[in-house]
Formats: C-alpha cells, sequence, structure tokens
C-alpha cells in the first residue's frame, strides 16, 4: 500500500510545498491532515510562484486529487479565496475534496484568537491570529462546528449559541468586547453551504479505497516537528499534530497503510514565532541566511528567525516521526561561507546533552555545541545528480545524514520544481 506522509522536520517552513509538488505528479491524492491557513507553501513552476496556505500543494498537479482531511481547521472565506486565485490563473481546482468532518473557523474563533494574544502581552505565543487554536479547542471542547453542520441550520443554530454562551461571557466581562450576535454567525456560515457542497466528502472512505486499489496517497503536514502539540517546544506549538502520526487520525487511514516516512529537513534551520531557538543567530550570518534564503513566512509575511543546522532536532524528528527519509532543501543557500557551523549538541549548566532535553526549562538554556565543515563557492544550482555538486557540499550533506539518523534522498538545490537532486526514488 503506497501511502507517504511528507512532514516538516523542524519548525516549519522547510519547503514541504517543492517536495510535494516534485513528487505530485507521481501521486493520485495529496491529502492536508492537519492545521488550516496558518501554514503556507510557495511551489515554483516554471516561472509561477504559487502562494498556497490552506490547500494541498497537489492541487497544482494535473490527474492529482487534493484532499482536505477531517483533523484540518477550515476558514471558509479564506479557501474561496485561495480557490479564486488559482481559477484566474487557470489551475483546475474542481477535484479538490473535503471532509465533511474537518471544522469550521468561526469569526468568532477569529476574535478570540486575537484579543486573547493581546492580552498575553510578554507572554504570547506568537500565534497567526487567524483563529487555529480557538478552534481546535471548540473542537476538544465539543463545541466545535463541523463543515456538514452547515447543510442543518437547526444544528448549526444549537451549536453556535452553545459556543457563544461561554465565549461572550469572556468577550464581553474579560475582554470588555462587544458579544457576537448568535444569528449574525449562523447567517454568514450558510452563505457558504452551496459553494462548498461539490467538494463535500467521505473522505475517510475515498483515501481507504483509493489504498485498496493500490493508488498512490501522500499525506501531506503544516508546520513542523517541533510545532506538534504534543512533541513540540510547548507551549510555543500549532494546536495540532504534524507530526507522522497526526496524519492517520487527520485522515482517518490506519498506520500500518503507510510505507515510507520523508522529513524535510532545511539545510539550515528557521522558526517564526516565539520560543526557544538555540542555534538562533543575530549577526550578519543570520541577516545573510534571511535575505539569500527568502525568509519570509507565506502565511504571515513575519521574517523568519534564523540559525545553522541543528541536528539534535533532525535526530529528534527521526526518532518520534519513525522518518525513512530526507529531504533537504535550500543547500543553495549556503553557497559563499567559507565554513559552516552545524549544532551537534547542546551545552547545558556545563553537561554536554545530545538528545533534545525533556525539560522545557533545560531546552531554554541549551547552547550550541558546533561543529564547523569546509564550504563552497561553486554555484550549485545548476547540479542535476550529487556528483554535480562540489566535493565541500558532498561532505555537508553527507555529514548531515550521518547525524541525523536518516538517509537524505532528494537535495533542493534552488527554488523551481526541476532544481531538485534526487538520489533514491521516494516511490
Amino acid at each position: 500500500m503506497p501511502a507517504l506522509v511528507l512532514l516538516g522536520a523542524q519548525w516549519g517552513d522547510e519547503g514541504k510545498g517543492k517536495a510535494t509538488d516534485l513528487l505530485g505528479g507521481s501521486v493520485d491524492y495529496v491529502v492536508r491532515y492537519q492545521g488550516g491557513n496558518n501554514a503556507g507553501h510557495t511551489v515554483v513552476v516554471g516561472d509561477q510562484k504559487y502562494a498556497l496556505h490552506l490547500l494541498p500543494s497537489g492541487i497544482l498537479s494535473p490527474g492529482c486529487t487534493p484532499v482536505i482531511g477531517n483533523g484540518v481547521v477550515i476558514d471558509p472565506s479564506v479557501l474561496f479565496s485561495e480557490l479564486n486565485g488559482l481559477n484566474e490563473r487557470g489551475v483546475d481546482t474542481s477535484k479538490l475534496l473535503i471532509s465533511g468532518n474537518a471544522h469550521v473557523i468561526t469569526p468568532y474563533n477569529v476574535t478570540v484568537d486575537k484579543v486573547t494574544e493581546r492580552f498575553l502581552g510578554k507572554r504570547k505565543i506568537g500565534t497567526t491570529g487567524r483563529g487555529i487554536g480557538p478552534t481546535y479547542a471548540d473542537k476538544i471542547n465539543r463545541v466545535g462546528i463541523r463543515i456538514q453542520d452547515l447543510y442543518d441550520e437547526s444544528i448549526l443554530t444549537q451549536k453556535v449559541e452553545a459556543a457563544l454562551d461561554g465565549k461572550n461571557q469572556l468577550l464581553t466581562k474579560v475582554f470588555n468586547r462587544r458579544a457576537i450576535e448568535v444569528g449574525q454567525v449562523v447567517e454568514e456560515l450558510l452563505t457558504y453551504a452551496d459553494r462548498l457542497k461539490p467538494y463535500v466528502a467521505d473522505t475517510v472512505l475515498v483515501l481507504n479505497q483509493a489504498l485498496e486499489e493500490d493508488k498512490v496517497v501522500l499525506f501531506e503536514g503544516g508546520q513542523g516537528t517541533l510545532l506538534d502539540i504534543d512533541h513540540g517546544t510547548y507551549p510555543f506549538v500549532t494546536s495540532s499534530n504534524p507530526t507522522a502520526g497526526g496524519a492517520c487520525t487527520g485522515a482517518g487511514v490506519g498506520p500500518t497503510k503507510i510505507s515510507r516516512v520523508i522529513g524535510i529537513l532545511k539545510a539550515y534551520t528557521t522558526r517564526v514565532g516565539s520560543g526557544p531557538f538555540p542555534t538562533e543567530l543575530f549577526d550578519k550570518d543570520g541577516e545573510a541566511l534571511r535575505r539569500i534564503g527568502g525568509e519570509r513566512g507565506v502565511t504571515t509575511g513575519r521574517d523568519r528567525r534564523c540559525g545553522w543546522f541543528d541536528a539534535v532536532i533532525a535526530r529528534y524528528a527521526t526518532r518520534v516521526n519513525g522518518l525513512t527519509d530526507f529531504f533537504l532543501t535550500k543547500l543553495d543557500v549556503l553557497t559563499g561561507w567559507e565554513e559552516i557551523p552545524v549544532c551537534v549538541a547542546y551545552e547545558i549548566d556545563g553537561r554536554r546533552v545530545e538528545e533534545l532535553p525533556y525539560s522545557q526549562t533545560d531546552f531554554h538554556h541549551a547552547k550550541p555545541v558546533y561543529e564547523y565543515l569546509p564550504g563552497w563557492n561553486e554555484d550549485i544550482t545548476k547540479a542535476k545528480s550529487f556528483s554535480d555538486l562540489p566535493k565541500n557540499a558532498q561532505n555537508y550533506v553527507k555529514a548531515l545524514e550521518e547525524m541525523s539518523g536518516a538517509p537524505i534522498s532528494a537535495i533542493g538545490v534552488g527554488p523551481g520544481r526541476d532544481e531538485t537532486i534526487e538520489i533514491n526514488s521516494f516511490i
């Protein structure tokens, strides 16, 4: 059963869109299984650049069926805006399938997200303010709105009433905001029902039948391993499970059906938002990585924090995801450095630690222990095989592979769809 999971092995923004797009022509289904429009992928096809926030990257591959699974939270206005933008550029979006069990980001979820983050002040999490966390909270509290609820006005009204009972108390008495009217929310949500209907399906059934028919299904995570609600740098994390296990719950496919788990690694490290980041740079090297790598969030527009490659994090990602392969991206960004530091361990209170600390306190105080690898000056963007790379670039890749605990099967040497060296086929 050729089911593959593709996910970020750092804090997100590793280049999952490029990797998914590379595989898109070889797979039958591409499935988003968690997150919402707080994630973003940039895909370059020829001279065209596409910024995707909610839609699976496979929507750009003819013949591939893109699927939004039950584990995703959906802002309908964002979804339609993204669909409209693709349609205007001649992309066929008619094959999109959306799980009827996916949860809806309501206007009050967005409001609660923004006012709560402002209220936290210096203790803020660094959310995108798009209502993702409050929507997942409603889901767990069993007061969430699902796509299927839009087709029963009575149930929808009851659920919105139940959700707003508590939220209006919070908004008016704690945050000094106006109460939100039930009828206004219901009316807005119902306006999306007719347009959504052609896309809504029992995606669990569709995907399992596809696997039984030996179709190739690619499960695409948003964010990254270190932003996982359980396994990330809590509380500076997202509200869902981007790790491999999230593909099973977020799409309704059993773990025995997954044959390969591919982790996307950037050749250096970035993150957006608050939280610990041991290799973060505040000097000219950090600024150079940001400038050359174009490190600005696709969805947030925020500059990404930049640092050197962290092998401790890569080993952790290999372990918690059961990674079988890595896709190393943005190797070309490192061209021009005389030597390139790589974090191989941490120093914590005078101790050398080679695995990710269990304690959040320890991780906050972790200082990187670096090894220095020789750099290269040659342009690598035209490289078509591993042997085309300069010797020092080859050695850098081999060192990262050895430190990270899984084979590097593909290397990104530029932003374009064709600027990739494939060492081992993923399918």
